[in-house]
């Protein structure tokens, strides 16, 4: 077994207690082990990375348990292109936190940090769908704590409206993992989409429910409308750094969705055209809500939540298709959509905490510090996330209007994405020439603190130059992701053709298992 497979997991859940036990008094010592802890999952997410590229599907069982009633982990080319992407999210956020001194602003933010990690992670590797819900448990607990980051009446109020709307999902996530065990006899989900195989069409009726409340929860994590309302006001409020980490929290309901659909219910059975049936007209809508939400927000921070929400509508578009074309657009799509998100909203938050008031309403105002370069940052991140060429959110929506080419209702997707892509310039532009062609004209401006029990706002600038390198990152990577479009869209078509076919999955987990216990 590659013991290697397991760290992504085990780093962050000892450095985390560690923050918490030995350097909570020593902000430097808690910033130095916890970027170390995120840089060496970074660099071990890239060597797994390569590892799996090869094509094998890698299998490590804690405790030398065999399956399927052994805890298993996972390695295939998706679960290693999230881990990758978690750590550049994870990384560059992180080093955004703290040029900015959001990290300043809670004792335990390092701690929660890897804690988050840890359940993203752990989400990315279990072939387990019950120790799935454990990490997403984790994953969920260490965000609610995240959340309320630096306090504020606005920003608790947020965050117990997310703190319950989360937990009726976990409550749906146990009963759904009820129902499925009483179908099939176990969680392992390799096991699991062997008998669901081998079940005769006409006792599938319980399946059928497990499934679809399987998908309500995956819908909730992802925000597919309409179990979308949690997620505008938790991401506006969050702080910024945040916010960004938090865009890679809605492609762990994404990636349930991608993993149980392609793995557990086998292609063109029953349970995966209902799935496909649901799932488009909820992602269509998802992307007509989000992007008037972009053209109507009147508050930046709602603006860059509805922007991520119709991200997530175009993905699930490509993704609903359940077809190798489909598949290699969604993983794609996936990736630049979570680089765009977390890049707007940190260029929304350098804004906000250049803004006398600190506040995020569209609305003239004096002009900001180094107002050239955050303008640039902020015009890259909105280009990218409206899809506009040169950045790669442009192929991706070429990719995803290609992939549903040859499918049913092709004029009426292609007509709603042209369309809303056109309210989501409108409102990006828009929010643009407010805050930085029309600062000059606030003259009278009178500051008006939009959190008002929160701690005063620092101005100084802890290191400016490394939130503003950060940000640039980011988009850096949107511009890595269009130099290589051919090696990219190679491996999301490897992986793609990796998901359509299970056998090897199934095979690494339940056969091969001498010496184990």
């Amino acid at each position: 077994m590659n013991h290697w497979l397991v760290i992504p997991v085990v780093l962050p859940a000892f450095v985390g207690p560690l923050i918490v036990l030995a350097m909570r008094q020593d902000l430097l010592l808690q910033r130095v082990f916890s970027t170390a802890a995120t840089a060496g999952q970074l660099l071990l997410a890239l060597w797994l990375m390569l590892q799996a590229m090869g094509g094998d599907v890698q299998v490590y069982r804690l405790g030398n348990w065999a399956a399927p009633f052994g805890i298993v982990l996972m390695l295939d080319r998706l679960a290693a292109l999230m881990l990758v992407l978690t750590g550049v999210v994870g990384l560059l956020v992180q080093l955004y936190a703290i040029g900015s001194g959001w990290d300043r602003r809670g004792k335990h933010f390092h701690a929660l940090w890897q804690f988050q990690l840890m359940g993203v992670n752990g989400a990315f590797l279990t072939g387990d769908a019950f120790n799935l819900f454990v990490f997403f448990e984790i994953l969920l607990i260490a965000s609610y704590g995240l959340m309320i980051q630096a306090g504020g009446e606005l920003r608790l109020r947020a965050g117990v409206q997310y703190v319950v709307y989360n937990l009726a999902g976990s409550s749906l996530f146990l009963a759904a993992l009820g129902t499925i065990y009483s179908a099939t006899g176990t969680l392992n989900m390799a096991d699991m989409a062997m008998r669901v195989a081998q079940m005769p069409a006409t006792d599938t009726a319980v399946l059928r429910v497990g499934a679809v409340l399987l998908m309500l929860v995956f819908a909730i994590k992802a925000a597919l409308v309409p179990l979308h309302f949690w997620l505008p006001a938790t991401y506006a409020r969050a702080p910024g750094p945040v916010a960004a980490l938090f865009a890679i929290m809605t492609k762990v309901g994404v990636y349930g969705i991608i993993r149980f659909f392609t793995l557990v219910f086998p292609a063109d059975s029953v349970i995966e055209r209902f799935a496909a049936d649901i799932l488009l007209p909820a992602a269509l809508v998802t992307l007509i809500v989000g992007q008037l939400g972009v053209l109507g927000s009147r508050h930046m921070g709602r603006m860059a939540a509805f922007a991520a929400l119709g991200s997530v509508g175009t993905l699930m578009i490509a993704v609903a298709q359940f077809r190798l074309p489909g598949l290699t657009a969604g993983i794609w799509y996936l990736v630049h959509s979570t680089l765009a998100s977390a890049a707007l909203f940190l260029a929304v938050d350098l804004i906000g905490t250049r803004r006398r008031d600190a506040s995020l309403w569209l609305r003239p105002a004096p002009p900001i510090l180094q107002a050239g370069i955050v303008a640039a940052l902020y015009f890259a991140a909105a280009i990218g996330m409206a899809g506009l060429p040169p950045l790669s959110g442009f192929l991706g929506k070429l990719a995803v209007l290609q992939a549903v080419r040859n499918g049913e209702g092709t004029a009426v997707i292609w007509g709603i994405v042209l369309v809303t892509s056109i309210f989501a310039i409108v409102g990006l532009a828009r929010a643009g020439s407010l805050v930085f062609w029309k600062a000059h004209a606030a003259e009278d401006f009178l500051p008006d603190r939009q959190e008002p029990d929160e701690p005063p706002h620092d101005r100084t600038f802890p290191s400016a130059g490394l939130a503003l390198t950060a940000t640039g990152a980011l988009i850096a990577g949107m511009v890595a992701l269009t130099v290589l479009a051919g090696p990219m869209m190679r491996y999301a078509d490897a992986t793609a053709r990796q998901l359509m076919n299970p056998a090897p999955y199934i095979e690494a987990v339940l056969v091969g298992q001498e010496g184990v216990k």
